[in-house]
């Protein structure tokens, strides 16, 4: 299952922040696509995952400032 969250419009850390708390509703192997317009989040989110043990398994620019994450619990 994929859960898409959309926390464009919203500021570092507020992405990640949104993403902590749509991990906790997951179950190991589901995975959240985030979509976010903060260029602080293109380091800091996948910086995240990899310190949780997440996996990207999708990582994409979508527009000149929107980008798209899937990351895999």
């Amino acid at each position: 299952m994929i859960k898409t969250l959309e926390t464009t419009g919203l500021v570092c850390p507020f992405p990640i922040v949104e993403a902590q708390e749509a991990m906790q509703s997951l179950n190991k192997g589901d995975g959240l696509e985030i979509h976010f317009d903060c260029t602080q989040a293109t380091e800091s989110i996948p910086a995240w995952a990899a310190e949780n043990g997440y996996t990207v398994s999708d990582y994409q620019q979508i527009d000149d400032a929107k980008w798209s994450i899937t990351v895999i619990k």
